[in-house]
């Protein structure tokens, strides 16, 4: 596998392995992002009251073309839990109402919904999707025994953050459609690691990062809500969009009252096209491709050493460039310090139901030694660290 490692800022000290959690940005999408911040700074009122909002059209007509959507169904937000807080407090929950989830989802959207739930009277409920996973349909039928008929909306990962373990959400949302159920996709990991087509992932909301497997500057996200439903939407911020002047307003209302909400720097969701860009010039579904590879090595290699099955088959697409390997009862903590420390590795460890995993990244900067670092480590570490 060839690296990109010369393309990014990265501590070259470091076997960098968890891309997952806030993304590397290429220099030459950083120095876009770097030339949007100072063409802000030479003329703020000309660039913010003037020109910004036919720039994040082009902005956003560029993530529509890569996500397949209209770039007046996408709103540039700052990151994924925005996305979450914005559809959650959107919804018009009344005592009783059910929202189903799996037992798979990240924290601070939990939190979200435990906390619009706690306001409303809804349900939060989640529906257990043990590991390991064999099949898609299974997934779905899992899933669905929960669905009642209070059941107002679903809401999952595509990718989920703890396990990596990619749902099959074209299946249920194009159940939920057909049940009359709203459904909402936390899409945090997706764009950039795998191919994501909103039309035929047919969701009704869905949100996620540009900043992690899309190489964009942090601070880029999107919200993506199908057009016939987006008059559920309300901001969470009210702002001059509520009422727009003819230098702000796009003729959207969805793009109107969340687009401007005061003054900030835009420079993250204008360099979105430039991160499309460079992934177009280095060829990115082979980069993926050899990253997959890789990663595939990285989990089989581990699940030898510690003789513990995989969680997902590894001729799968259950995974992309982030999967989990099993580790047997350790002390993570340590481990965690130690792996850094000792061998310079940075890689998430982490605890799900009662089980333990690490869970690694493999972007197109990573290369074999990265993988052998981490696996030798474990080598040495484990016995060490070991709660057995």
């Amino acid at each position: 596998m060839s690296s990109l490692k010369e393309h990014f800022h990265l501590d070259p000290t470091i076997h960098f392995l968890n891309h997952g959690s806030f993304g590397a940005t290429p220099r030459p999408v950083f120095e876009a992002y770097q030339e949007w911040q100072l063409r802000l700074e030479r003329q703020p009122v000309l660039f913010l009251g003037r020109e910004l909002s036919g720039l994040l059209q082009e902005s956003r007509q560029a993530l529509g073309d890569y996500l397949n959507s209209s770039a007046d169904d996408l709103i540039y937000i700052p990151n994924a839990t925005h996305g979450v807080n914005i559809a959650a407090r959107s919804l018009d929950l009344k005592l009783g109402d059910e929202i189903l989830t799996t037992d798979h989802e990240y924290g601070a959207c939990d939190y979200t919904w435990d906390f619009v739930s706690a306001n409303t009277g809804a349900k939060y409920i989640h529906q257990s999707i043990p590991l390991p996973v064999q099949m898609e349909d299974e997934i779905v039928e899992q899933f669905w025994k929960c669905v009642t008929s209070q059941t107002k909306a679903i809401y999952l990962s595509h990718i989920s953050s703890s396990t990596a373990l990619r749902f099959p959400v074209e299946k249920i949302c194009q159940r939920a459609r057909s049940a009359g159920i709203l459904s909402i996709i936390d899409a945090a990991h997706s764009p950039g690691q795998i191919p994501v087509d909103l039309q035929l992932m047919g969701a009704d909301i869905v949100f996620g990062n540009c900043h992690k497997w899309m190489l964009a500057p942090k601070g880029s996200a999107f919200l993506y809500v199908r057009s016939e439903i987006q008059d559920l939407i309300n901001p969470l911020v009210v702002s001059w969009g509520m009422n727009p002047t003819p230098e702000i307003a796009t003729g959207s209302r969805f793009v109107d009252i969340l687009q401007w909400t005061g003054t900030k720097d835009p420079a993250a969701a204008l360099t979105v096209p430039t991160a499309i860009q460079f992934m177009k010039d280095h060829n990115w579904e082979n980069v993926r491709y050899q990253c997959h590879a890789l990663l595939r090595q990285a989990i089989e290699r581990i699940c030898d050493l510690t003789e513990l099955p995989p969680l997902y088959p590894l001729d799968s697409d259950f995974y992309s460039q982030m999967g989990i390997a099993p580790l047997p009862k350790s002390d993570l903590a340590i481990l965690k310090s130690r792996l850094y420390d000792e061998y310079q590795i940075e890689v998430p460890l982490s605890q799900w139901q009662d089980r333990q995993f690490v869970r690694i990244s493999i972007q197109g900067y990573n290369t074999q030694g990265d993988v052998d670092a981490l696996v030798d480590s474990l080598k040495v570490l484990l016995p060490q660290v070991s709660l057995a």
